[in-house]
């Protein structure tokens, strides 16, 4: 293969637009990767140029296009108003086209396909609704050629020297991409980089010689901050159910985990089992998980492999307190050797000098987690690879030596419900439209069965509440499925654990019946026993009665006192005062949610008083003007009150 030619540079995205559009002829077919990879400024500029040129028809194909939260009316307000500018900064360059999805004013010779959406953002967005792909992760690539890609446009960092650049956050789909366009007889796309200073430098397989792009653009500063994933406060079910999960974790196994309140959980569980092993059966024991005494559960002595898609911020926790250590390599014999207690002193020296303990496709979190991977000490970057897709989601090369690498693998993902059969909900409304994406997770409840150790383990808490009514998230039967019950194997709620790999339907019913919040079961048990799914004498043990969150609340209510279940394990982006305010708002909403409900909470307020001057402030209710401020204010101060109790 020639050497490819030295890449053109640009200062400027405009000029960068022009390269791009003076090389590609008609329709442009344009990739961008998903997540903090995909370059603002430059879509934002080719969106601007192509938007009222119907001449040319232009196709992204992406995938979790990041959006702020926008502004919105009220308290909602007044506090996400401030802490988005200070968050992400008042020069955030929000996406132009995902706006312009949000109104549904979308130019109809511009199309937009993404296989993950931001969750819940684009519900009422008609045109993403109707161009959603629905793609297992590893499959993407192939789609891309199937649709003619001709041109891949992505943000990277430079090298310290300016020598290299690399692909850092994302690694997952840009090789592969360029693969299979070309093994599609395809000319290779376009290649444009966006070079980002602030975008955290990884070495190893992510990086790439400067030649590898057709042209690399380096705006001038100053440079926007990185989007950051805001920290979510963990509940009580969130912790009961990491905990639940956190027990089927065996030492020098391997990790994934997905992203949000409950991987924060389970992550938070696999720490204090470490640093805090009798803390951490204490919580078990409250919980009465059968497991708490267990000497397999006892602090991480060969330490845990991370393989995940997404390197977020439990990882850094977990690689922090020594529990992600135990390093692979690509070498089939000295893995063989490792796995038998007998490495040899060559073997010892290639896991010290090219093992890594954790390995991720793309990665996305908060902006201490981005300062975490800027600041990284040599040994710890070195251990981290940045791998494709098809590396970490599937197994697709020597499968002996991924199964010596991904030993005693759990693959932990979030769904939204369950069927008392088996089958997950995870990724869209009984209606069709789509919440989120399959994105990886059906790659990794396949691997799950695929590898002789190995489990899948979806964790989803067991009801919900929406405008003051609550509902079970563990159903008969539902509209949409993402994961087929042939599939079933561990389903986690904060009710326990229901095991059902291989189990006949029968079982499965009894198995999530009993993890279903209590005042549920019945109807479950009633439907399952008229449609013959199960005997009709069958009760459900006693214990399932308490299936209730004011009893899981009460049992975790001293490791909440007693600070070993925080409100922010990982760490939190909001101050002091706003974390008071979540709360507060939180609480204010549950109460507000119904018509009957609003008016008591509204007649509560009428005499409450404020007493928390500093949060007062923060929501600019300190010296409140006419009724509606003053009207605000004294909610506000009554849900101060109140969730300060609880």
């Amino acid at each position: 293969m020639e050497p490819r030619p030295a890449p053109l540079a640009f200062d400027s995205v405009d000029a960068a637009v022009d390269f791009l559009l003076t090389r590609i002829r008609g329709a442009l077919h344009v990739g961008a990767p998903l997540g903090l990879g995909k370059p603002h400024r430059l879509l934002n500029a080719l969106y601007a140029r192509i938007e009222n040129d119907t001449s040319r028809p232009f196709h992204l194909y992406t995938a979790l296009s990041l959006d702020p939260p926008a502004g919105a009316k009220g308290l909602e307000g007044r506090f996400v108003g401030p802490f988005v500018e200070r968050h992400f900064g008042a020069d955030f360059p929000r996406l132009a086209y995902v706006q312009a999805l949000k109104r549904n004013a979308l130019p109809p010779h511009i199309e937009i396909e993404e296989f993950y959406l931001q969750s819940g953002a684009m519900l009422n967005s008609v045109p993403m609704q109707r161009r959603y792909a629905s793609l297992n992760y590893t499959h993407v690539a192939r789609a891309l050629a199937d649709r003619g890609l001709n041109a891949i446009v992505q943000k990277v960092a430079r090298s310290p020297d300016g020598t290299r650049l690399s692909l850092s956050c994302n690694t997952d789909l840009t090789f592969d991409a360029i693969d299979a366009v070309v093994a599609r007889g395809l000319p290779r796309p376009l290649l444009i980089a966006e070079v980002d200073p602030r975008l955290p430098w990884l070495g190893g397989s992510a990086t790439v010689a400067p030649e590898f792009f057709d042209a690399v653009v380096t705006p001038p500063g100053p440079f926007p901050k990185l989007f950051g994933l805001p920290r979510q406060p963990v509940s009580d079910a969130d912790y009961a159910i990491g905990f639940h999960a956190s027990t089927f974790v065996r030492d020098g196994g391997t990790l994934q985990i997905g992203i949000g309140a409950l991987a924060d959980a389970l992550c938070h569980a696999l720490v204090l089992r470490h640093v805090d092993n009798e803390a951490y059966r204490d919580v078990l024991r409250a919980l009465g998980s059968p497991h708490a005494a267990d000497e397999a559960l006892a602090r991480f002595e060969r330490g845990l492999y991370g393989c995940s898609e997404m390197i977020n911020e439990g990882f850094r926790r977990l690689v922090e307190v020594g529990v992600i250590r135990r390093r692979v390599v690509d070498d089939l014999a000295a893995m063989q050797r490792i796995e038998r207690g007998g490495p040899s002193a060559h073997d010892l020296a290639l896991l010290e000098q090219q093992g890594e303990f954790l390995h991720g496709a793309f990665y996305l979190g908060s902006p201490e987690f981005y300062e975490w991977l800027r600041d990284l000490p040599p040994d710890t970057r070195r251990a981290i690879g940045m791998r494709r897709v098809g590396e970490v989601n599937d197994l697709v090369g020597d499968l002996e030596l991924e199964r010596l690498q991904r030993r005693d693998a759990r693959f932990f993902n979030t769904c939204m419900m369950a069927t008392v059969l088996g089958a997950a909900t995870s990724d869209a409304l009984e209606d069709g439209r789509v919440v989120s994406g399959v994105g990886g997770q059906y790659n990794f409840v396949a691997m799950g069965h695929a590898l002789p150790d190995a489990r899948s383990v979806l964790m989803l808490r067991s009801a919900r509440e929406a405008g003051g009514r609550v509902t079970s998230n563990i159903v008969w039967n539902y509209g949409h499925t993402t994961i087929p019950r042939h599939l079933r194997d561990v389903y986690v709620s904060e009710y326990g654990i229901a095991d059902i790999r291989g189990r006949c339907d029968e079982d499965c019913v009894m198995a999530m019946a009993a993890i279903a919040d209590a005042r549920f079961q019945p109807g479950l048990l009633e439907h399952a026993k008229r449609e013959g799914k199960l005997r009709t004498d069958f009760v459900l043990p006693a214990s399932a009665a308490r299936n209730t969150p004011e009893r899981l609340a009460a049992s975790l209510r001293p490791f909440r006192r007693s600070g070993a279940l925080p409100d922010y394990p990982l760490g939190s982006d909001f101050t002091p005062v706003e974390q008071r305010l979540v709360k507060a708002l939180s609480w204010l909403k549950s109460n507000t949610a119904t018509r009957g409900a609003k008016l008591r909470t509204l007649w509560r307020a009428l005499g409450a008083t404020a007493l928390d001057r500093e949060a007062m402030e923060r929501m600019d209710l300190a010296s409140p003007r006419g009724f509606g401020e003053r009207l605000e204010a004294k909610l506000v101060s009554l849900a101060l009150v109140e969730s300060s109790r609880g």
